[in-house]
């Protein structure tokens, strides 16, 4: 049976972000395909974290800069290996040429690091983008990573647009792999409009985009309770910081509501979701958009 090691940013979360539920989804589709998946990464585990084992899937923890992960792959020698993020391929990429020379490499940029490093720092400036925040430091470690590599995932049509035309990677080096979504995980029947109430958000704390989006969206909420006296905006997201939970406020109905179990549930229960994304990059879940059973894309490729 032939192998194929993730090394992963993070444990994989799929109640959490959307990044998450996409490496399940990528994982899930590895073994359907008859491979051996081992899943290893330097991240702490978390409570979150979705439980491998049960999906045929092993797991190790490894270290940066580390010679154990030297004996690890010696002894594993994958056909193939997916690197989580180019941070990841930063670290480890060296040390599998060296001891699997002849091992395909898979890149999963999962969103550009670069491009929402770039939107991030305009925005700061209260500026529109411009071509000189791509040419970074953070560019340059994302894009060698990419080359270093022998394919790249990259979620967004706007990316792929942006890397093969402006930064002239050659395309068969790039797959567009847009969500996978499970549609036999969908609701077969969802609320009515009528049975529905309420503002909601959701995303993960640790994501700077997302909590931007929370601290607009304290600044915009009193306008809309304005016209609407007795509407509520529940706020969902893994990992809620105290400055988070500081700003749950019932009186004003703007409430921290923190982790969400069931992000579906949350979702069809709300009559509004308010995502005020002011910078960032690939595609974002609470955005996702399914035709015709092909896979999810967003809405608002352009920006999101």
């Amino acid at each position: 049976m032939r192998k194929i090691l993730v090394i992963g940013y993070v444990w994989p979360e799929p109640n959490s972000s959307a990044a998450g539920y996409q490496m399940l989804a990528i994982l899930r589709a590895y073994r359907q395909q008859g491979w051996q998946v081992a899943f290893a990464t330097p991240a702490q585990k978390t409570d979150h974290m979705v439980d491998l084992a049960n999906e045929g899937i092993s797991s190790h923890e490894i270290r940066l800069n580390s010679d154990c992960f030297d004996d690890y792959i010696k002894l594993y020698q994958p056909d193939i290996l997916h690197f989580d993020r180019f941070m990841m391929e930063e670290q480890f990429g060296w040390r599998v040429d060296l001891h699997c020379p002849n091992a395909l490499k898979i890149l999963d940029t999962v969103d550009l690091q670069f491009l929402r490093g770039a939107r991030h720092e305009a925005h700061k400036a209260n500026r529109a983008l411009n071509q000189q925040d791509l040419v970074s430091d953070l560019s340059k470690r994302e894009i060698a990573a990419i080359l270093r590599c022998d394919l790249s995932l990259i979620i967004s049509a706007y990316e792929m647009d942006l890397l093969i035309n402006q930064f002239k990677i050659d395309s068969s080096l790039l797959h567009h792999l847009p969500f996978l979504v499970d549609f036999t995980a969908l609701p077969s029947t969802i609320k009515t409009y009528e049975e529905r109430q309420h503002f909601m958000t959701i995303g993960n704390f640790r994501h700077a985009p997302n909590w931007d989006a929370v601290l607009y969206l304290q600044s915009i909420w009193p306008l809309i309770r304005q016209q609407l006296p007795q509407a509520e905006l529940h706020i969902y997201g893994s990992y809620p910081p105290p400055k988070a939970t500081a700003l749950n406020n019932p009186k004003t109905g703007f409430l921290i509501k923190g982790w969400a179990e069931h992000a579906y549930a949350v979702m069809e229960s709300a009559r509004v979701c308010l995502a005020p994304l002011r910078f960032g990059a690939g595609l974002k879940g609470k955005f996702i958009r399914c035709d015709d059973g092909a896979n999810a894309e967003c809405d608002h490729v352009d920006w999101c």
